[in-house]
């Protein structure tokens, strides 16, 4: 009740207001009514426009980023080659290369270590192999190239160590074949037939290698080993 008394009131007054002051009260509301709308249009579109940058910068960011990773896997793949055709000054220089474009690329890293030991320059190598390491534990290849270092340079008890450490995260065939070597210049006819086994089960053309390996020599007649490279 005293609500619609006090509307009763309201529109009275409102009644008494000359038509020249309603005219100009009315578009005073309607322009406040215009700006409050365009003002909430621009600030959303300004948001909007803010958000889309980001995201499209984000996007631009994360393209530059793969084919940063993309050109650095291509040259690394080229000191790999390099390696494969025993051109190790060729690998060492693309490696450096690689490292110097991004000093976290492991592989870089790995291979270089590889190469330099192949060089005869074995300290130097294993600390880039261990630099691998370092940025990453887990990769294979520098524990199989660890135990290949220690097996080049006659520390056959470490290279049997990284070989099994090799293992532990990959079936990889040159790591059993290494330890069948080892054995095999040692003349431990059982452990050589063993790892030589386990690598002819994972790839039977290993057979051949085997046959003209001179590492096995102490062992090469027994019945054994025979009849793995048959």
């Amino acid at each position: 009740m005293a609500f619609k008394n006090r509307r009763g009131i309201s529109t009275k007054l409102f009644g008494k207001i000359p038509l020249k002051i309603k005219i100009v009260i009315f578009c005073i509301l309607c322009i406040f009514a215009v700006t409050l709308i365009v003002k909430t249009s621009y600030l959303h579109n300004k948001y909007k426009t803010a958000s889309g940058n980001s995201h499209g910068s984000t996007a631009k960011s994360t393209v530059i980023k793969n084919n940063r990773s993309d050109k650095l896997e291509s040259e690394y793949k080229i000191a790999q080659n390099f390696f494969s055709n025993k051109e190790y000054s060729k690998t060492i220089d693309k490696a450096n290369e690689v490292i110097s474009q991004d000093d976290k690329y492991y592989k870089a890293y790995n291979i270089k270590g590889i190469a330099l030991c192949y060089s005869s320059n074995y300290e130097e190598g294993m600390k880039n192999i261990d630099e691998a390491l370092k940025l990453n534990p887990d990769f294979g290849y520098a524990r199989f190239n660890k135990a290949l270092a220690y097996e080049l340079y006659g520390k056959y008890d470490e290279a049997l160590y990284w070989y099994d450490k090799d293992l532990e995260i990959e079936k990889y065939v040159w790591s059993y074949y290494g330890k069948a070597s080892i054995y095999g210049r040692r003349g431990d006819v059982s452990n050589t037939v063993k790892f030589l086994k386990m690598a002819v089960d994972i790839s039977p053309d290993i057979k051949s290698i085997a046959r003209d390996e001179k590492d096995f020599d102490p062992v090469k007649n027994s019945r054994e080993f025979q009849e793995v490279i048959k």
